[in-house]
């Protein structure tokens, strides 16, 4: 799971540089087989057992760093991969929420709940209320700093364009998949919402890309950001599987509508994406979850 690239020495901690992509490349076409996310998926379905060393690469949002930084880089390695973008983000309406935080958060003198290491605990609160909460809130945040949200995407956070993803669609490694029209954290609006969500992001996708959109990526996608009903409704909107954030291995046993991920993009060494990719922190984790419980 990816989200964000940054350029040669880039040094934005949410930002895979291409130094960090070329490192991580390397180490998958030596070790790994990646293949399509819709090719993993398909043999879940089949009840096969699946295939020894299968990596699908997916990336989340929209950004244009993803066509400038990592799409030459597929080409290079010729590896395949999935993009999940906010159809809104794409046509230009509006900009992610999340991004909006991030970029009050590096203006001058952000108020205390905005300075660094205390975001995440924004975002977990900032996940549980509606829409147009959240949005009231950023813009509180931002007029009493004295400025105003931009109407205009800053350059870092700038989306792809139709034509970027038309290209890299037709370039046979790149799937573009949906990941909602205004990126809401499902499990915060009602099913009829979700359901707009779900249905409008993959017609406005297709008719953009003119590819059909077979998976779909649920918004922070963690436990308790969608519920068991929104599961059932990606699979109603005519969706082929859909992923989380949830960390994880698939197995046999994983439900194509809930697929876990590895976040990588913060593993700077191979040594740690070696230790993520080959399993040993999904057991760890595994191991210490049973000592707990013992």
């Amino acid at each position: 799971m990816y989200h964000n690239f940054s350029g040669a020495n880039g040094t934005d901690p949410d930002a895979l540089n291409v130094e960090g992509i070329r490192r991580q490349f390397t180490h998958l076409r030596r070790h790994f087989r990646v293949v399509p996310l819709l090719h993993l998926v398909e043999q879940l379905a089949s009840g096969r057992k699946l295939d020894r060393h299968m990596v699908a690469l997916t990336i989340d949002d929209g950004r244009r760093s993803c066509y400038e930084f990592f799409f030459p880089l597929l080409k290079e390695f010729g590896l395949p991969a999935t993009f999940f973008v906010v159809s809104s983000f794409v046509r230009g309406e509006d900009w992610i929420w999340t991004d909006k935080v991030i970029w009050l958060s590096e203006q001058s003198k952000p108020p205390e709940e905005l300075v660094p290491g205390k975001l995440e605990g924004v975002f977990r609160a900032l996940n549980r209320v509606r829409p147009e909460e959240r949005n009231a809130w950023i813009e509180a945040r931002a007029k009493r700093m004295g400025i105003t949200v931009p109407s205009t995407v800053p350059a870092k956070y700038t989306p792809c364009s139709w034509s970027e993803l038309r290209e890299m669609a037709d370039s046979g490694l790149m799937e573009i998949g949906s990941h909602t029209v205004t990126h809401p954290i499902l499990s915060s609006v009602t099913d009829e919402e979700s359901w707009d969500e779900l249905t409008r992001s993959r017609a406005q996708i297709e008719e953009g890309v003119g590819r059909t959109v077979n998976c779909f990526c649920y918004p922070n996608g963690m436990p308790g950001d969608y519920r068991p009903s929104q599961v059932r409704q990606v699979e109603q909107a005519g969706y082929a599987c859909s992923v989380s954030a949830q960390f994880g291995m698939v197995n046999p046993a994983s439900d194509r509508y809930q697929l876990p991920r590895i976040g990588v993009a913060r593993k700077s060494t191979i040594p740690e994406f070696s230790k993520y990719l080959d399993g040993f922190a999904h057991y760890q984790q595994k191991l210490e979850a049973g000592r707990r419980k013992g």
